[in-house]
């Protein structure tokens, strides 16, 4: 069923209270909006024209909610705290994840030890947190100052709500993961049982043959484990702090395993890469390797971290 603009107001005013505080403020409001909306309609007005009013008059609802709290939108001065306080923090997600990735990966490419590779990176990390932070307050102070309008400056409607943020239990989050998960055991059958062009009408495979098969059936065990998962979470209509633990128990028991190959050089086809390129075959054969630890300890992180995230808006 799709969400209403009071549910989407609702849900956007309580995103930034406290849990312990949540359930209650949000019955008060959405109890609030819902006789404001009654008076307007036996006055005469339509309902979906009443909730729009009553909603454009109550205002941007992350301003309702830190009236709420009693708590004062100050730094850069109210008018420009809340442009300036989303901006960091999309910022602060999404940069400092980046920078640590590529110092960490440049400094594995390149040899270092894990210890300089862990110094390097929180380094970095801290320095691009501290700098985002300065820069962009700087910014707004400067717009407070020089009295130049941000985009968000216009009047607040009900269109500027945002819509409630995934659960992970729709239909097509189900079929988006049963299609990933066929298109990896399509491409591992593929690799072994055709394998690959490599010139003069010869083959090859992209993964070490020693991988079957035993290695191979334990990952398509927990590729059906991951598949029983989604199913159960669709059936639930919720991720739950319990599946978001199983989920993280398998992405641990794909990903270990996976970097342990990696590492000790028994993932990727000796052959391949020297077939193709002789010369810089090895050397070409060490960088990816390098690059898919990294993205197998990627996904394993963000898929962990994203069903734990949605099984806490679940709650």
């Amino acid at each position: 069923m799709n969400a209403t603009l009071t549910d989407r107001y609702v849900d956007a005013a309580m995103r930034s209270v406290p849990e312990k505080q949540r359930d209650d403020l949000s019955a008060e409001l959405r109890a609030s909006i819902d006789d404001q909306i009654d008076a307007r309609v036996d006055a005469g007005e339509r309902h979906e024209a009443a909730e729009r009013a009553v909603l454009t008059e109550l205002g941007d609802p992350d301003k309702l909610a830190a009236g709420y709290l009693e708590r004062p939108l100050w730094l850069v001065g109210p008018r420009y705290y809340l442009d300036w306080w989303r901006l960091l923090k999309l910022l602060w997600a999404i940069v400092p994840a980046c920078a640590a990735f590529g110092v960490a990966l440049g400094e594995t490419l390149a040899g270092a030890p894990l210890g300089a590779i862990i110094g390097s990176t929180i380094g970095v990390v801290v320095s691009v947190i501290v700098h985002v932070a300065f820069w962009v307050t700087i910014v707004f102070v400067i717009l407070e100052r020089t009295g130049h309008e941000t985009m968000d400056q216009s009047a607040w409607t009900p269109d500027r709500l945002p819509e409630p943020k995934a659960s992970g239990a729709k239909l097509s989050d189900l079929v988006a993961t049963l299609v990933f998960l066929a298109i990896g055991a399509g491409f591992v059958l593929w690799d072994h049982f055709i394998g690959w062009p490599v010139g003069d009408g010869r083959t090859t495979s992209f993964l070490d043959p020693g991988l079957w098969p035993w290695w191979i059936t334990g990952l398509f065990v927990l590729m059906a484990a991951e598949a029983a998962l989604a199913v159960t979470v669709y059936a639930r209509g919720r991720w739950t702090t319990g599946l978001a633990y199983l989920n993280l128990v398998l992405d641990v028991a794909i990903a270990l395993p996976a970097l342990w190959l990696i590492s000790q050089g028994l993932f990727l086809n000796p052959e391949l890469l020297p077939t193709v390129d002789p010369d810089d075959g090895a050397q070409v054969t060490g960088i990816l390797n390098v690059i898919l630890g990294f993205v197998f300890a990627g996904i394993a992180v963000w898929d962990s971290i994203d069903a734990f995230l949605k099984a806490h808006r679940a709650r």
